[in-house]
């Protein structure tokens, strides 16, 4: 138990006697005549005593040190398919972490986005609610819905635009090749070691799920594990296993997949943010076994780079995804996207960047400009 804590313990017993005196008094008249009197017990007058079990109660609750943040963003741009400029509203994030206690913690994030759907043309969405208990040193167990930690992408950024270095996410999350989260359980280990080894074993809800029930009796099973042998520097490799039940919804939740299919995702990633260079690259290798068509191989990849000119960051990102002819579960496609900009930081959480982004795929060309301004408060 820490110095810390210890102090807060004796603090609150005192407070909790001294209440449980005051209150045996029941009435003013015989607290008053204590008050007046201002004796003095081990050094302190009485109405000192008073004062501070009057304040007290604030600093328990402070010692608790939940935190809640903002993320925020505006764009703007041209899309060649419509052929106009648009004006528009990002996702808005809402960020909570908090310090139950020296083993307890959690972080809960929501986002609030815009849907064509909704009455009101904007859904909320429960991204994640995690409680981590502190086993020991750096192993941690988590309990709740996560991000699925098959990357280094989706392991690191959370939907505060304002740390993306770029504007959008990369294909393979926009395209739904892997699945961004998953409830369920999980241990974690991180920083072990002189090589800074980390892990990630998670057993949860498999797709076609939701964050209340199972939609079969198979589990996704997620196994990752990474090192950074050097300062900012970080090598990861992970798997991914799922049983993906007869009438679930496929990859871009537009038609009911016709038959079982067992799902392996095979992900590898290098990621490099320094002081001058940034650069990282991912990619996964999905094999889908059904019964009608065996197994389907598909891939998605990406590398991005980027220059650190003190605030200034110009940057590209190139991405490329194949999903071959009889595939089920992903949409049969052989995309390839180029990306290209520049990031100007102002601050730690004020962020403005300007990207031209071209896309060829088997439905034809795109080619986006967008302005971003995003902030965090």
């Amino acid at each position: 138990m820490s110095k810390k804590r210890f102090r807060q313990i004796i603090w609150f017993r005192f407070q909790r006697d001294l209440w449980i005196l005051i209150s045996k008094l029941n009435h003013w008249q015989f607290i008053k005549p204590l008050v007046r009197r201002s004796f003095r017990i081990g050094g302190i007058n009485a109405s000192t005593l008073w004062l501070m079990a009057l304040l007290f109660p604030f600093s328990v609750c402070k010692a608790q040190e939940t935190q809640i943040r903002g993320f925020a963003e505006v764009l703007t741009g041209y899309n060649s398919t419509t052929d106009r400029v648009s004006f528009g509203l990002g996702e808005q994030d809402l960020f909570i972490t908090s310090e139950l206690n020296d083993r307890f913690s959690f972080l809960g994030e929501t986002v609030f986005k815009y849907s064509p759907s909704s009455p009101t043309l904007f859904d909320i969405s429960i991204e994640r609610i995690v409680v981590k208990y502190n086993v020991k040193g750096n192993h941690n167990i988590l309990v709740g819905k996560h991000h699925t930690p098959i990357n280094y992408w989706n392991d690191t950024y959370h939907h505060g635009r304002v740390f993306f270095p770029t504007i959008y996410r990369p294909d393979m999350f926009a395209d739904h090749f892997i699945p961004l989260h998953t409830t369920g359980i999980s241990v974690q280990g991180h920083d072990l070691g002189n090589l800074k080894f980390g892990y990630d074993l998670m057993i949860g809800n498999g797709i076609g799920s939701n964050e209340v029930s199972d939609n079969d009796n198979a589990k996704s099973v997620t196994a990752a594990a990474h090192i950074k042998p050097a300062e900012n520097l970080r090598l990861g490799i992970s798997f991914y296993n799922d049983h993906i039940s007869k009438g679930s919804t496929d990859a871009h939740a537009t038609e009911a997949v016709p038959d079982d299919v067992d799902q392996m995702l095979y992900s590898g990633s290098i990621s490099y943010f320094g002081k001058r260079i940034e650069f990282l690259t991912e990619g996964t290798l999905a094999m889908n076994h059904t019964d009608s068509t065996g197994t389907k191989q598909s891939i998605s990849t990406y590398a991005y780079a980027g220059v650190r000119l003190k605030q200034f960051i110009p940057y590209i990102r190139i991405d490329y995804s194949h999903v071959p002819e009889g595939e089920l579960f992903f949409h049969h496609d052989e995309k390839t996207s180029f990306v290209g900009g520049i990031r100007y930081e102002i601050n730690y959480l004020t962020v403005i960047k300007l990207e031209y982004g071209h896309t060829e795929n088997n439905s034809g060309k795109v080619d986006l400009v967008t302005a971003q301004l995003a902030i965090g408060f």
